[in-house]
């Protein structure tokens, strides 16, 4: 095996154990989560702000826009492949100012994290999606890299490594929020 090939074999690996950590943290928050539920101080009657209904196609399709970037990359097609991920960029953007307009939308109904005013319930909501929207920023600075390696012509059929590891990430990102988003309008 060549050493290139070695280094493409180990990047991966690394990317796919940063993922199952990742995952595995949510899955510990998501399982307190489930197991502060039975505390007699744990909302049920709260509503998750509708723009959070938004902000999930938003990701959703930037997701299918990012993987038609990979798909138009390895054809060739530079110029729908740029179009592509700058599409990706400015719905992951969107989604981060989404988020935070629905952070808005829980203070103005006088839910906070912490304090007087607080509860459990609206505690484990902001960590959850906090920790995801700083790994939605995390997605977009791996964006930045992909987007200036591709404006370099760094990727090509046979070269598509950062763009594949970028891509990875940010569908594992999708996922997680798709997987937040249901767990918590669904599991009161």
């Amino acid at each position: 095996m060549a050493l290139d090939e070695k280094h493409k074999r180990a990047r991966m690996m690394m990317m796919w154990f940063g993922i199952i950590s990742m995952g595995m943290m949510f899955a510990g928050l998501t399982s307190a989560y489930v197991v502060s539920k039975n505390r007699p101080d744990w909302l049920t009657d709260y509503q998750l702000p509708e723009v959070f209904i938004w902000s999930t196609l938003v990701i959703f399709i930037s997701s299918i826009t990012f993987h038609l970037a990979k798909k138009f990359t390895a054809e060739g097609d530079y110029s729908r492949s740029t179009a592509m991920i700058v599409a990706t960029f400015i719905l992951g953007v969107s989604f981060v100012v989404m988020q935070f307009i629905g952070f808005n939308e829980i203070v103005e109904a006088g839910y906070y994290f912490t304090g007087s005013a607080s509860s459990i319930t609206m505690s484990f909501i902001y960590v959850l999606v906090m920790a995801h929207v700083v790994h939605v920023l995390a997605g977009l600075i791996v964006l930045c890299v992909v987007i200036y390696n591709h404006f370099k012509k760094k990727y090509s059929k046979g070269n598509m490594l950062g763009m594949r590891l970028g891509v990875a990430f940010w569908h594992f990102v999708d996922g997680l929020w798709l997987y937040l988003f249901l767990f918590l309008y669904f599991f009161r």
